[in-house]
């Protein structure tokens, strides 16, 4: 007579070898997974670090002319230059504590630029100061829009301000 194979023990060999083969395929899967989520951490720092900031840095040059008694104004013209592009300002302003005649011509930059019209606004800036002929000026302020103009030059004429002195500039 013969004997029939037992099936339960190479049942028992096929079920041990498809486990195994399972183990090992889910071992690899997750392997796969982490080296791709390691690789996809690693793109997006790069890509971020890479980026620009879109704020930038422009030149700034202004004409001014003040006069006061009590109460300044002041007005004149100006250029932004951003990427190699020229664009024309108009300044004014008021002041209050103002006395004298005087002509300020300013050079700087400014910073947190998103794009040439949020150069415009208002600025402010509270200090004391007496400038005669040949005076130097230098300057920060900042607009609503948080744009900082660095601006520093040279002054011509008699002026005496103590009080709070506001600049807008607009876009021409």
């Amino acid at each position: 007579m013969r004997q029939l194979p037992d099936l339960g023990k190479d049942l028992g060999k096929n079920v041990r070898q498809i486990e195994g083969n399972w183990r090992m395929a889910m071992f690899r899967t997750i392997k796969l997974v982490k080296f791709m989520a390691i690789i996809a951490t690693l793109a997006s720092i790069s890509l971020a670090a890479a980026t620009p900031s879109q704020a930038e840095t422009c030149s700034i040059r202004l004409h001014i002319v003040k006069a006061g008694f009590i109460v300044g104004a002041g007005g004149g013209s100006g250029t932004l230059v951003c990427h190699g592009r020229a664009h024309r300002l108009s300044v004014g302003g008021i002041g209050l504590g103002s006395l004298g005649v005087a002509t300020a011509d300013l050079a700087g930059t400014a910073s947190n630029v998103h794009n040439p019209a949020s150069v415009a606004g208002t600025y402010g800036a509270a200090g004391a100061g007496v400038t005669f002929v040949g005076g130097g000026q230098v300057a920060t302020l900042q607009n609503q829009n948080g744009v900082v103009l660095h601006l520093s030059g040279g002054q011509v004429g008699f002026q005496v301000s103590l009080g709070l002195a506001g600049m807008t500039l607009a876009m021409q």
